[in-house]
C-alpha cells in the first residue's frame, strides 16, 4: 500500500506565545537555523529526483507558513534567512510575473553590468520565463551549489531594481507620483533584497552560511 502524506496542521505563532512567556526568542532562532540546515542536507543527500520537485511545489500548495513561520525570524544573512528570502522572492513572482518580467525585462536593457547573464533568465523576458527562473533559482537551493543560487537571485534583484527604478522615472515624467512612490519602494527593497542574497552567497562559499 502507498505511504499516504497528511498535510501539515498549521500551527499559528500565537498559539505558541498563548503558553506562559511564549517560546524563548534563542529557542526559536536555535530551531529555524536547525531545521533550516537539515531540510538542505537531507534533499541534497537524497536519490529521489522528485524530492526536490515537492520541496519547490510545497510553497503552492501550503503557503509561506510552518517552518517558513520560524525563517522569516532568522537575520537575513543566515541560512534560514536565506531560505526564507529565496521562498518568499518566488512567491513574489508568482504572484505578478506580468508585473515582475517587465521589471526584470526593462533592467535587462537600461543595466550595463553581467547581472541579466547571472541571472539566466531566457530573452525575451515575459511571465513564462520569469515564473521558470523563479523555480530554477529555488531548486538551486537544493541541488547543484547554493552559493550560484544565491548570487543568481541577486543579479535578478538587481536587474528587476534597475528596472522598477527607470519605470519610476518614466513615472515621474508622466506626473504619475502615485505609481512613482511605488515603483521607486520596489526598486529600494530589490536592492536591500540583492546585498543580503550576495552577502549569503559570499558566506555560504566561505563555508560560513549557518
Amino acid at each position: 500500500m502507498a505511504e499516504r502524506h497528511h498535510r501539515p496542521v498549521r500551527v499559528p505563532s500565537a498559539h505558541f506565545e498563548a503558553y506562559e512567556g511564549g517560546l524563548d526568542p534563542a529557542v526559536t532562532l536555535r530551531i529555524a537555523h536547525d531545521s533550516a540546515r537539515a531540510l538542505v542536507h537531507r534533499v541534497r543527500a537524497s536519490d529521489d529526483p522528485d524530492l526536490i520537485e515537492r520541496m519547490v511545489a510545497y510553497t503552492d500548495e501550503h503557503g509561506l507558513d510552518t517552518l517558513a513561520e520560524l525563517w522569516s525570524r532568522a537575520g537575513a544573512r543566515s541560512l534560514p534567512g536565506a531560505l526564507w528570502r529565496l521562498s518568499l522572492l518566488r512567491a513574489l513572482i508568482r504572484a505578478d510575473p506580468a508585473g515582475t518580467a517587465l521589471l526584470f525585462q526593462r533592467g535587462s536593457e537600461v543595466l550595463q553590468t553581467a547581472d541579466v547573464v547571472v541571472a539566466g533568465a531566457e530573452a525575451p523576458t515575459g511571465p513564462d520565463q520569469i515564473r521558470d527562473l523563479a523555480d530554477q533559482v529555488l531548486r538551486g537551493a537544493y541541488v547543484g551549489d547554493f552559493a550560484i543560487a544565491l548570487e543568481r537571485a541577486a543579479a535578478f534583484c538587481r536587474t528587476a531594481a534597475a528596472g522598477a527604478a527607470d519605470l519610476a522615472d518614466d513615472a515621474d515624467t508622466a506626473v504619475d507620483d502615485a505609481r512613482a512612490a511605488d515603483l521607486t519602494t520596489r526598486a529600494a527593497r530589490l536592492t536591500s533584497s540583492a546585498r543580503d542574497f550576495a552577502a549569503c552567497a559570499r558566506l555560504e562559499r566561505a563555508g560560513d552560511l549557518d
